[in-house]
């Protein structure tokens, strides 16, 4: 079905016509340029037919045809009665095994959010305290009032979040858009280097509150992500088109010049919270968009994107890529002040499915230009044939580094321990040098003394 544009958006420009296996592009490696859509870079929504819906890279290959990639995020709303489980009755059940506390401190639109580590939960207690009277989701009339609560009250009553809990909690036999297996060009780094790491190539669970929020940020590697929102109340979100990336990392930087100057990328650190009254008021372009129980959220390589929950819930989330992704990977940057940010060699990529750049890359000789307008291919000859002769880009690593994700209900047969991974001692070949997915935390002692002695 044709995509919309999000809800507050200006009537949308004439839009492509119903993507059917006959009139689906096949988007070869030589395909012809292919005029530019959405020219606002405004969030679009999807409705695929449950045809459509089968091919999850076919269809990512589709949307960007028709701009979706332009706003940095879109949504995607699954065909009637597709469900990714039966029953989510046992999830009460399941551990958090590392809440965190979120503190806010600033004003006027611009502020710092610092994560305190608290003691692991049941869900069902997290429900408990999310929909208590300390912590739940205010009375308002509409989703423009409650966003005004949130900018409004964002530095009091610090939100606990459940973040990063490693797993899934679909069905084992669904196939379609399946978050633990979408077998995309990431699966290269598992399948040529077996490495997994959490959150990236495998799925994260998130169980939200009133206010809890994600701040400023774009993926790990400037990767995709894909974010399913099972149940619970809705979560909103704020994008800036790629194209505009740098305007806010200049802005940022500006504002935060301490962080700045201490860190080369230091909205890695997912701290950052910069208001939508501030992006207007220094011409920053960004949409926004609120996604309710049942429906996804793709973010696009490069592009920005924050929010927060409007109460109790739970999304599953991972990272994915494409072929376009290749480019923004090799530009990515990095955090430079910690050790254990996540970093990916891009040189299987490069080398698999860039041979004829491979040499000059290695030299530093590229001299590719982003095309953030550029819609995805969906295969080259290249990506088949590593597909069909995967012994020839072979990377290897010792079989105690390998690891499978926990399923819901792994994690709770394995009395809740989700342990995760701490890479180390890797070789040269290998894809990742360490990992950590949690946001930068302050010192829990130095933040929880200074806490305690604020007063709304």
């Amino acid at each position: 079905m044709s995509p919309e544009l999000a809800a507050d958006s200006p009537p949308a420009p004439e839009l492509a016509p119903e993507l059917t296996p006959d009139t689906a592009p096949e988007l070869a490696a030589d395909s012809a340029p292919v005029p530019v859509m959405n020219p606002g870079c405004k969030i679009m929504t999807f409705r695929p037919t449950m045809e459509e819906f089968k091919d999850f890279a076919k269809y990512i290959a589709y949307m960007e045809t028709q701009g979706a990639h332009r706003a940095g995020l879109a949504k995607v709303i699954p065909p009637k009665g597709w469900k990714p489980r039966k029953s989510y009755d046992v999830i009460e059940e399941m551990t958090i095994p590392a809440p965190i506390m979120q503190v806010v401190t600033g004003q006027s639109g611009l502020f710092t959010q610092y994560n305190i580590q608290k003691k692991s939960m049941t869900v069902g207690e997290y429900r408990q305290l999310a929909n208590s009277r300390k912590y739940c989701t205010p009375r308002h009339k509409d989703f423009d009032d409650l966003e005004r609560k949130y900018w409004k009250n964002l530095t009091f009553v610090s939100p606990i979040y459940g973040a990063d809990v490693s797993g899934s909690i679909y069905d084992s036999e669904i196939s379609e858009w399946n978050i633990g297996h979408l077998n995309t060009l990431l699966d290269m780094v598992e399948q040529e280097c077996g490495i997994v790491i959490e959150g990236v190539n495998t799925p994260y669970l998130y169980f939200g509150m009133w206010k809890t929020t994600f701040a400023w940020h774009t993926e790990d590697m400037d990767l995709y992500s894909i974010n399913y929102l099972h149940f619970g109340e809705p979560k909103s979100w704020y994008a800036i088109p790629p194209e505009h990336g740098k305007r806010l990392e200049r802005l940022a930087q500006g504002f935060f010049p301490g962080s700045s100057q201490g860190c080369d990328a230091f909205l890695r650190h997912k701290m950052t919270l910069i208001s939508p009254s501030i992006l207007k008021k220094y011409s920053i372009p960004f949409d926004r968009i609120t996604q309710e129980e049942g429906e996804f959220m793709v973010t696009f390589p490069y592009g920005y994107h924050a929010g927060f929950n409007h109460g109790f819930n739970c999304a599953e989330s991972t990272n994915f890529a494409t072929l376009r992704w290749i480019d923004y990977g090799k530009m990515a940057t990095q955090c430079t002040c910690r050790k254990d940010m996540v970093k990916i060699s891009m040189d299987v990529f490069v080398r698999c499915l860039q041979p004829e750049r491979y040499v000059q890359w290695k030299q530093g000789k590229d001299g590719m230009v982003l095309d953030h307008q550029r819609p995805t291919t969906l295969t080259s000859p290249e990506l088949e044939h590593w597909r069909a002769n995967r012994s020839h880009c072979p990377l290897s690593l010792p079989s105690h580094f390998l690891r499978s994700p926990l399923s819901i209900n792994q994690s709770i047969n394995q009395s809740n321990v989700l342990i995760k991974p701490f890479l180390h001692q890797l070789t040269s070949q290998s894809a990742v040098q360490k990992t950590s997915l949690k946001p930068q935390t302050a010192s829990n002692a130095g933040v929880e003394a200074w806490w305690l002695g604020k007063t709304p």
